[in-house]
């Protein structure tokens, strides 16, 4: 694409005019890095901010889009009115105040020390994927994951750093808590104690000097210092030493027992106490606890502008006009399939392919999926061009539905790897060749446009369905390796189409609330929504609920939320997700929803519950879960990341906050996310996860390096 340079009514002393000073909108002439040039009007008073902003906007509309990162890795270079070169990092400016010569601006990258080079190399040997690869994949997403990954990591290790040394050394060796539902009772101990105490070994480090002195159940760590140092200054007539200059470690390992805790909840103690063996414990001073070096990482106070997280509260004030919301779009929902490259087939013999679509959402199916019509194949490729039509409008399509494809073979005859299409006429026997899964909405709530999927090879070993909703949505990295369809998604407006803010669709809710939802006054419909409650409770969560008793729940709704809470996801089962006004109903339910246990908590974030607030909800329940007893239950949350839609989802970003800020919880957050990175549907959502977590754990990597 080719445009001008520059306006001829453009001079050197262009802002200096007075014409300029009237003037709302000026014409910014802009070179990108990918290679594209882009004239963009921007209001006078614009900040280098906003104008970025716009012009990351303005690009996505331009090839090679893919090639940028995220706006925070690149700053303004322009010729200023001294005719000097100048990089400008403060994007607070005006571009009135900047006045670039020409009214040229040039975006460039920041550039990177040596530490970061060594870094990122190190980084690549140590999660077996080299992060130039992160790069090639020219994604939008990756990058601002990326960015905003490295903030999140950069704000955990400021906070590490200015942490009192208690709080360093329970990151480094969390003291090991038995959670109450593993706990031993003080019943179960009586056969162990005498008049409520139990014995305990206490050695010192520099001294061989051994003392036995009796313990209190209820005796704190630091209780148990004052009682081993006042022992100490009777015996060994010592003085002056007060109890934080010592800490007490378990004898020949790493683990230290610290807090206000009584001992007997340290599973060290209970596991000695369960096998009846006197606990071993050594004073140690806490100049000699081998702490991490923190001089690893650069000034602590820069860690704070390395970065600026990006958001996308697009629709302000500024840009409101633009974009037009899927709730206003009655329209159905168009469905374009274009062309399909490198077809695994046998090019011996004439072959006929077709493309099944669906779309799901949790691995329900919305509406009826539709196919377009078989053709022959020519050279590996087909050309369909062909609009699918949906039995749903775009309004009624949720946030997280996905479009499912598959490309197929006809077939004559019924073979091994042949299964049944169901057609509104007949069946047709086909041999599934590829598929592939995308978002109908992208990572910035918009709707998707022009896509290029490139697609996994058909299992054997999956159901006999012809789609498959609950694979991956990501595409197949090995694009020259694998077949390809280029797909569209039809707008009906030139506007951008976004999903509506949450705000938006609690207020929708609000005004289309049914005055009598809950049918509570008629005795006979409550006395069989009891029944159906107590038989539901007693049910197994795999229990598949009738259509029947999903009418009497839903309707019962707030009653469930009031008196069985535990039953959420049972009634999310019961949600018509292909109707707007039930799912902003569900989405107000789950804002006003009281937390659940974690076993709960965790159930919502199967593959079934999709919705990004019933995800968010189920996190938000974890959040005040021990680090011990989420442990427990690490590895079902990493596998739980699987299906997620986006790269940037609170899951993940809740472990990795855990992971920072307790080294136990990061060491098996990273083995087991390392464990599956040879897994090519998982490697780009684990890698980054493990990309971010080394640049936030940078001394663990000295431990984990030795291990790889």
């Amino acid at each position: 694409m080719v445009h001008r340079i520059a306006s001829p009514e453009c001079n050197f002393d262009y802002w200096n005019a007075k014409s300029v000073e009237t003037r709302a909108v000026v014409e910014l002439n802009c070179l990108m890095p990918n290679g594209v040039f882009i004239i963009l009007e921007a209001p006078r008073n614009a900040t280098l901010s906003e104008i970025k902003e716009d012009l990351w906007d303005e690009a996505a509309k331009y090839p090679l889009h893919g090639m940028l990162k995220d706006v925070s890795c690149y700053v303004f270079s322009l010729i200023n009115n001294m005719a000097e070169h100048e990089e400008i990092h403060d994007e607070n400016k005006r571009i009135c105040d900047v006045k670039p010569f020409y009214r040229i601006l040039k975006i460039v990258e920041r550039q990177g020390d040596k530490a970061d080079i060594i870094l990122n190399s190190q980084i690549s040997h140590l999660i077996g994927k080299g992060l130039h690869e992160f790069d090639q994949l020219r994604s939008s997403e990756v990058n601002v994951y990326r960015s905003n990954m490295k903030q999140l990591t950069n704000e955990a290790a400021r906070e590490r750093h200015t942490k009192p040394w208690l709080d360093k050394l329970c990151y480094q060796f969390p003291p090991r808590i038995c959670p109450p539902s593993l706990s031993i009772t003080r019943e179960e101990t009586n056969g162990r104690l005498r008049e409520g105490q139990f014995m305990v070994v206490i050695k010192f480090e520099t001294a061989e000097n051994t003392f036995t002195l009796p313990v209190s159940t209820e005796t704190t760590p630091t209780e148990l210092l004052r009682m081993i140092l006042n022992k100490k200054a009777i015996t060994l007539h010592t003085s002056g030493e007060q109890t934080s200059d010592y800490v007490l470690k378990v004898c020949g390992q790493e683990e230290y027992l610290v807090g206000e805790l009584p001992l007997l909840q340290f599973c060290y103690i209970q596991e000695c106490l369960s096998r009846e063996r006197t606990p071993v414990l050594v004073t140690v001073s806490v100049e000699s606890v081998p702490l991490h070096d923190e001089k690893i990482y650069d000034n602590p106070d820069d860690l704070e502008t390395r970065s600026t997280r990006s958001s996308f509260s697009t629709l302000t004030l500024r840009k409101k006009g633009r974009y037009t919301s899927s709730w206003n779009i009655r329209e159905r929902f168009q469905f374009h399939v274009g062309k399909v490259s490198r077809i695994n087939c046998d090019t011996t013999r004439p072959v006929e392919v077709g493309v099944q679509v669906g779309i799901f959402h949790g691995g329900t199916p919305l509406c009826e999926c539709l196919k377009t019509s078989e053709k022959p194949v020519l050279n590996g490729e087909v050309e369909f061009e062909e609009d699918l039509v949906f039995n749903i409008e775009l309004c009624n399509v949720p946030r997280m539905a996905r479009v499912c494809l598959v490309i197929y073979e006809v077939k004559a005859s019924k073979t091994v790897r042949t299964k049944r299409l169901k057609d509104q006429k007949q069946d047709i026997l086909v041999t599934p060749l590829a598929w592939v899964n995308c978002t109908i909405y992208d990572y910035k709530n918009q709707l998707r446009a022009d896509e290029t999927l490139y697609m996994w090879t058909y299992d054997e070993l999956q159901t006999d369905e012809v789609l498959h909703p609950l694979g991956t949505v990501v595409s197949n990295p090995l694009h020259e390796h694998t077949s390809s369809v280029t797909v569209t998604i039809h707008r009906h407006y030139d506007n951008t189409i976004v999903f509506p803010s949450l705000e938006r669709i609690l207020e929708f809710a609000n005004s289309n609330r049914e005055e009598d939802f809950d049918r509570e006054n008629d005795d006979e419909d409550t006395k069989d929504y009891n029944d159906h409650i107590k038989y539901l409770e007693g049910r197994d969560s795999l229990y598949e609920i009738h259509e029947q008793e999903k009418k009497v729940i839903w309707s019962h709704r707030y009653t469930v939320m009031s008196q069985s809470p535990d039953l959420l996801p049972k009634l999310l089962d019961c949600v018509e997700w292909g109707d707007r006004s039930e799912v902003a109903e569900a989405t107000h339910l789950v804002t006003k929803w009281p937390l659940l246990p974690l076993e709960k908590a965790l159930e919502l974030l199967d593959y079934a519950y999709a919705d990004m607030h019933v995800r968010k909800f189920a996190v938000k329940c974890m959040r005040s879960v021990p680090d011990d007893e989420l442990f427990l239950y690490l590895l079902q949350l990493v596998q739980a990341l699987k299906h997620e839609s986006y790269l940037d989802c609170d899951l993940g970003e809740f472990l990795l906050r855990r992971a920072l800020h307790n080294q136990k919880i990061g060491h098996y957050l990273f083995w087991h996310l390392r464990s599956e990175m040879q897994v090519s549907a998982v490697s780009v959502r684990f890698g980054l996860l493990l990309e971010a977590y080394c640049r936030g754990s940078q001394e663990h990597m000295k431990i984990l390096m030795r291990q790889v």
